[in-house]
Formats: structure tokens, sequence, C-alpha cells
């Protein structure tokens, strides 16, 4: 599947990337992670050429939770279970990394460096038990309600089926990561998506394995990256990282090498102003720029 990712559309290159990949036919737009602002969609429609037709997953959540209660109940409980998976993560997360910054502080050994490697480890594997524990918690409960089998959320499949089979590609806007993901799995679009994909920010974290959070620079200091859940998983072996420059302490080498080694072998890759990335079968183009392991962001170069 062709995957175009675009740095954050402040300043939109999305008309221009949408004009020369897909220049006649239908588009389909998902802006589900704008929330209460989904339809607000005027500007992107006229990026887009006035030739798209959004999906309102948004909506359709909506719609799910006014006409299936007993749907809507157990999906409110799954999040408060999330939610304390999450917090208690989030808990043995801190103290491990702690632990990571600590033994890693510059000046370190032979010794060190194993060691060091030893607790990224370790990092990793609760990364690992985190995601299969979220996993296994939606697993459960979509077993006990299984939206195949809820006609309000098979009408809406369908209907978002549908649409994906008239388009020549899927554009995927940001907003809040959490609701689009969430959406994008209630109503199946992996299953029904046979076209390419244009996606920036939230919409690109959205297609990952696994979506990582991550943000350096809040007022209470630098917090921890984390695994939020699983992605769309149509984009493999990358760990998008929307707004790079302005959210990461790209100058820290050290936090950065952590960074870089927690999530290997997937890249870790900057999406910042003015990028533009055209996967294809797991290729990462000529100029891709990404997190090293020693820490430094590097470019790849043509294979």
């Amino acid at each position: 599947m062709r995957i175009t990712l675009l740095g954050p559309q402040r300043r939109p290159t999305l008309e221009r990337v949408a004009a020369s990949l897909y220049p006649g036919g239908p588009l389909a737009a998902i802006t589900a992670g704008w929330q209460e602002r989904e339809s607000d969609d005027a500007e992107l429609s006229r990026l887009l050429g006035s030739r798209d037709v959004n999906l309102r997953l948004h909506a359709r959540w909506l719609d799910v939770q006014e006409r299936d209660p007993v749907f809507a109940v157990g999906e409110r409980r799954l999040a408060e279970l999330l939610s304390e998976l999450q917090d208690l993560y989030l808990l043995r997360l801190d103290h491990a990394l702690r632990a990571v910054y600590a033994i890693g502080r510059p000046g370190g050994d032979r010794v060190r460096s194993g060691v060091l490697a030893e607790a990224i480890e370790t990092v990793r594997e609760l990364d690992t038990a985190h995601l299969r524990r979220a996993d296994a918690l939606r697993g459960e409960f979509y077993q006990g309600l299984a939206p195949h089998d809820r006609p309000v959320i098979a009408e809406h499949r369908a209907e978002v089926a549908g649409l994906l089979g008239d388009v020549v590609a899927l554009v995927v806007a940001g907003g809040h990561v959490g609701v689009l993901a969430d959406t994008l799995h209630l109503f199946n679009v992996a299953a029904a998506l046979r076209s390419p994909v244009i996606a920036w920010s939230a919409g690109a974290m959205a297609l990952a394995e696994r979506i990582v959070l991550f943000g350096d620079r809040s007022a209470r200091g630098p917090g921890h990256p984390e695994v939020l859940g699983s992605g769309l998983s149509v984009l493999h072996g990358v760990v998008p990282l929307p707004h790079a420059r302005a959210r990461l302490l790209l100058d820290d080498v050290p936090r950065m090498a952590v960074f870089a080694r927690r999530f290997a072998p997937a890249r870790c890759v900057l999406l910042d102003n003015g990028t533009r990335l055209d996967l294809s079968d797991g290729d990462f183009p000529p100029g891709t720029r990404v997190l090293a392991a020693d820490g430094h962001v590097t470019t790849l170069e043509a294979a």
C-alpha cells in the first residue's frame, strides 16, 4: 500500500501533494480526531479540490452511542479499564526510565554500557507487556459485544466500506489521536481500505502498529514517551514523530538515543514542516529524517 506522510499542515502542502499524486477521482477524508469540529472541513475540502467525501467517523460514533446504549455502556467501562491500565503502566515506566537515564549519564564505561542496554530492554519489555494487556482488554470487549453483530455498527461499517471502495485515495487528518484510532478500529477502516493514504500529525500516528505519545516541552518539564495502544497497522516499522522539532529535545543526544533504541527496529521518523515521505512496501525514500541509535538526527540516503 502506498502511504504518503506529511508534516504539519499549518502551512498546507496537502493541495499540491494530492493534486500531483491523485489528479482525478474522488477522495475520502477522515477528520474524526477533530471530534465535535469534525464537520468544519471546508478548508480541507478546498485543498482537496472539493472532490472529497468526509467519512464522518466521529458523528457515526455518536450515533452508535445514542442508538446502541448497551454498547455505549460497555465502551465506557472499557475506557475506564484502559485508563487505569495506562496509569499503572506510567507509574512503572517512570521508575524504569529514571533508572535508564541515571545509568546512561555521560562518561559511562563498558560495564555501564552493558547495564544500560539491559535497562533499556526492561523498558521495551514493559512497553510490550502494556500493549499486550491493552489489546487483550479490547479483544475481550469486542468478543463480548461483537461490532459486526450490532446492527447500528454493522450499518455504519457497510456505509464506510462502500464509500472507501469508490475513492482513489484516503486522507487522514490530525487531532486527538486516541479518538481517531478508536473510530478507525470501530468502523473497521483497515479491512475496507484498498486505496493509497495521505496522512499527517495524529493521522500519521494512528496508521502505525503502535501509537507512541511524546512531548518534552510541557510546563512540567520533559515527559516520558508512552505507548498508548495499537494503531491501524497499515504503516509498518515506523514510529511517526509529528512536530518533532517543536515537541522533542532533539539536542539532548542521550535522551534521543534511548528513544531510538527503545522502539527499534522501528524507525523513529521526524515529520516536521514541509516533510513529504512517499512510502511503499516498507521502503524509506532518501532524505527521510530519523533518530539514529546514537541519538543524533540522521538523514537516510539512497540504498
